[in-house]
């Protein structure tokens, strides 16, 4: 596994899909990001407070606390988050959920090829 240049950026990737959480942290490590993973809710939030990383890549619909009721609790203590959540979901009201919440981006997991996934984390930390 090559490693491109190092990006001084922490990921955490809240996903409770063993496969798509191995390939989004082996393909972020390969792009040279440092990568911190949870497999539910309650897991995220603990993590994002001991880990403090730069952005939050998430599932909408996970275990013990969805991907909105775990930003809630981010929110309490790291108000301004970066979060990209992804999910399977079409429906309008789990988007317009996610829209309602703030400034954050939601991508349909069947819809994206993971450079663009990585391309999207980029631009978010603004990185060239």
């Amino acid at each position: 596994m090559k490693i491109k240049n190092k990006i001084n950026k922490k990921i955490l990737i809240a996903e409770d899909d063993n496969d798509i959480l191995d390939i989004l942290k082996k393909r972020f490590e390969i792009d040279g990001f440092f990568v911190v993973s949870a497999k539910d809710g309650e897991e995220a939030v603990r993590m994002a407070e001991s880990e403090k990383p730069d952005l939050i890549i998430s599932d909408v619909l996970m275990p013990k606390l969805d991907g909105l009721k775990m930003l809630e609790k981010i929110k309490e203590f790291n108000k301004n988050i970066k979060i990209i959540f992804l999910t399977n979901l079409k429906d309008k009201e789990n988007l317009e959920r996610i829209k309602n919440a703030g400034n954050f981006d939601c991508l349909i997991k069947s819809e994206l090829r993971i450079d663009e996934i990585v391309e999207k984390i980029k631009d978010k930390l603004g990185i060239k």
